[in-house]
């Protein structure tokens, strides 16, 4: 089977390349199969490298995208040609080819790009990390207006089965009320929490206006998605963008 990718259905600029695997198309078995891109989730190393190749066939990129050491958290690396040492859940660049790209299994992807087409990011956005802001970071790290900017939401677990507790609603309510919305009650302190709608809402407090993708479930398409809330040990996605 050939690597599947996803690839953004937004008004980019013609040299902003992006897309999203999907478990199909690599050569790792069990939990892991078959496109795992993850090093770090206890699959054989032979095979993870193998995927990786396969990934950059289908995507027609020469060199490896920059993996981040993700930390549920809201550090912004800078790739410009320096080394990158420290843990990071979002990746921008400016560089030609040099592909920003997070990696996720039930966490929201998030894309970015300008108008212009000079700028591109990605962010790895758990409930952790956009109550740290993850996503307002990323904005601040393009230094560019907010309303220049794109973003797209890639594969991320559902609204109907990703159950929280009232530790999470309280971290979203308690920084603004209109996160209610995105929370539905569960029974017994449990609330089924809209991770896309919670995205939307600090996108656009942000002053990004322009938004797009979203209406996947990690969790509920076994046959397309890894995803960590339903099966614990398993692979992951990557999702990446660069300029050509």
């Amino acid at each position: 089977m050939s690597v599947e990718l996803i690839r953004p259905d937004w008004p980019a600029p013609a040299n902003v390349r992006a897309a999203s695997s999907t478990r199909r198309g690599g050569v790792s078995n069990g939990t892991y199969a078959s496109l795992n891109l993850g090093e770090h989730v206890g699959d054989d190393a032979k095979a993870v490298a193998e995927n990786r190749k396969r990934l950059l066939k289908a995507v027609t990129l020469k060199q490896q995208p920059f993996w981040l050491q993700q930390v549920h958290g809201a550090r912004v690396a800078k790739l410009d040609g320096s080394p990158v040492c420290e843990p990071a859940d979002a990746a921008v660049s400016g560089m030609p080819r040099q592909a920003c790209a997070v990696m996720t299994a039930d966490c929201m992807p998030v894309l970015f790009c300008d108008r212009a087409g000079s700028l591109v990011a990605a962010a790895h956005a758990g409930w952790r990390g956009l109550a740290a802001g993850v996503l307002e970071a990323t904005i601040a790290a393009m230094q560019m207006p907010a309303g220049e900017m794109l973003a797209w939401l890639g594969p991320a677990i559902g609204p109907d089965v990703y159950e929280v507790g009232d530790e999470v609603r309280a971290a979203f309510v308690g920084r603004d009320v209109r996160a209610e919305r995105a929370f539905r009650p569960h029974g017994d302190g449990k609330w089924l929490c809209d991770l896309y709608k919670l995205t939307r809402q600090r996108l656009s407090l942000a002053g990004v206006d322009h938004i797009y993708g979203g209406g996947y479930c990690t969790y509920t398409d076994k046959e397309r998605f890894f995803s960590y809330r339903r099966d614990g040990e398993c692979g992951r996605m990557a999702t990446l963008i660069w300029l050509e």
